[in-house]
């Protein structure tokens, strides 16, 4: 039985899948960043990601 996705109509998450914004379930959980708050903020994950992955790269407690 495939899972159904989750989520709710007016969460924004950005599709790994299918590179592109997403409203509500659209896709499964695994594919998906968020939820963000409007899909502004969703079509900026990947850019946060990157800024928070530099973030912990020079974060000095993981060194």
């Amino acid at each position: 039985m495939a899972k159904q996705p989750t989520g709710k109509p007016g969460e924004w998450f950005w599709c790994l899948k299918h590179a592109k914004v997403e409203e509500g379930p659209e896709c499964p959980a695994r594919n998906r960043l968020g939820p963000y708050p409007t899909a502004e903020a969703a079509s900026h994950a990947l850019e946060r990601v990157a800024e928070r992955n530099d973030e912990w790269d020079h974060d000095p407690r993981w060194e």
